[in-house]
């Protein structure tokens, strides 16, 4: 697992937000509709997690993360956790900006994390990223379960370049503190000869994204979800979806195994938000 890791640098991309020093634009909460017969899964006043956002938070070893709940949070219900890996050049902040994800998420009853990649105290530009780093980002999950009301069955990654990676990496490795209940990699640093030592996990929904104009993991993509594709024992078939997107039929389990071919630079997150947001609302 190393040699894959070792190759993703966090110079890959600027911001020019953070290298300016300008203020990050505010992402919108949203409120959720808490319908149907609820069932209460946190006694109330159990859980102290702020509604709203709470940034600044820290793992273990000094990685900082930032929650954001619906604004309408209610802290007896058990909600799904959508953790948003950084690219290698951004914090969880500008992770925030950078997708504009929380919007649509909140409104659709997720708690969301951004997350940076290591702590501050570590140069930001020119590191490998490392194991260490990613078992420990890993953890994040349950450190809001102690303070969030979190269904821990119902944890999504996702995220750009490193973040890609990141959340590949973390449904992967034996070691990994979490089992994701779906992925959606977007312009990750896996391509096909990198996944062949990893065993198969069970049938997982997946969701990858990536460009046929990313110069930095050319083609990475297709030999990604072509790995998917078997290991979720899915047959050739497969239906169109719009957008640039397939979905592979008949897989075990049932499980969505979805390739999104965009045309961008490996800079650009995919605009995909939507297509993210139901992809893992969908999973049960």
């Amino acid at each position: 697992m190393n040699s894959v890791i070792d190759k993703f640098r966090n110079g890959v991309l600027l911001s020019a937000f953070l290298l300016s020093g300008c203020a990050l634009p505010e992402s919108e909460l949203s409120n959720t509709s808490y319908s149907g017969e609820m069932t209460y899964t946190c006694a109330a006043g159990a859980m102290v997690g702020a509604t709203g956002k709470t940034d600044e938070l820290l793992t273990e070893r000094g990685i900082r993360y930032y929650v954001r709940t619906p604004l309408n949070y209610d802290n007896r219900i058990a909600h799904p956790l959508m953790m948003v890996f950084s690219p290698g050049d951004r914090s969880g902040l500008g992770t925030e900006w950078f997708t504009k994800l929380t919007t649509g998420a909140t409104r659709d009853g997720f708690v969301v994390v951004y997350a940076d990649n290591r702590p501050r105290k570590l140069p930001a530009l020119n590191r490998p990223l490392a194991k260490e780093w990613i078992l420990e980002l890993g953890t994040i999950p349950a450190l809001v379960a102690m303070r969030w009301c979190i269904d821990l069955d119902r944890v999504f990654l996702t995220g750009h370049s490193n973040g890609g990676t990141i959340s590949t990496a973390l449904a992967l490795l034996e070691e990994s503190p979490l089992s994701p209940a779906a992925i959606a990699p977007s312009a990750a640093g896996f391509r096909g000869d990198d996944l062949k030592p990893f065993a198969c996990p069970a049938p997982l929904p997946v969701l990858v994204m990536h460009s046929n104009n990313d110069k930095v993991f050319p083609g990475y993509g297709a030999e990604t979800i072509h790995w998917w594709k078997q290991c979720n024992q899915c047959p050739e078939s497969f239906r169109p979806l719009g957008e640039n997107c397939i979905s592979y039929l008949d897989c075990a389990q049932n499980v969505s195994t979805i390739y999104c071919e965009g045309e961008k630079r490996h800079t650009v997150w995919p605009q995909r938000n939507k297509r993210i947001i139901s992809f893992f609302s969908d999973v049960r």
